[in-house]
């Protein structure tokens, strides 16, 4: 008797658009799917996209967009990762793991020299297995109304070899992603 082969993991693809609808088709029709809502603040929209579809379904996704950034006295760009979503129903399978590697290994080529995220406290542990590191204090983000404290956490992620985050007070000088 042999056993069958193990099936390969499901193909991450760039997408041409991701609207509501795309991400209505991923969590369904919920208010609040990113659990965002109660920072009351004004997010940026995401330029390069990724997903994962299963049976024709968009089931996955990841956002990217290049931003400005302070960090103490150096001032350089970082690719925002965001939008991360995966379907309720198929959750724990890895999905996440796999749109959020792809993107990552696409945004090493857009040439700024780090990743960064904001999660809830409750996906610390996902990004952390990913390889992302928290970081620490505050960090200041831009909103209409001026700069605030972000009050998610921010992560971060070397986009190139042997990448340290600078020292000082970050200050993400646009909306945050």
């Amino acid at each position: 008797m042999t056993a069958n082969p193990p099936s390969a993991p499901p193909a991450v693809v760039p997408l041409a658009r991701y609207t509501k609808e795309e991400l209505t088709e991923i969590v369904g029709d919920i208010e609040d799917p990113f659990g965002v809502a109660h920072t009351g603040l004004t997010w940026l929209a995401k330029e390069q996209h990724f997903g994962i579809r299963r049976d024709g379904r968009l089931v996955a996704h990841t956002g990217l967009v290049t931003l400005p950034l302070t960090a103490g006295t150096t001032e350089t760009e970082v690719v925002g990762f965001g939008g991360v979503a995966v379907a309720p129903d198929l959750r724990g399978q890895g999905l996440a793991r796999l749109v959020v590697t792809a993107a990552r290994e696409h945004a090493r080529t857009m040439g700024p020299p780090y990743g960064l995220l904001f999660c809830r406290p409750q996906l610390l542990p996902l990004y952390e297995r990913l390889g992302w590191q928290a970081l620490p204090g505050t960090v200041v983000v831009e909103q209409l109304e001026g700069p605030v404290v972000m009050p998610l956490r921010t992560m971060w992620t070397p986009l190139r070899d042997g990448q340290r985050w600078p020292e000082g007070p970050v200050r993400l000088r646009s909306l945050p992603m």
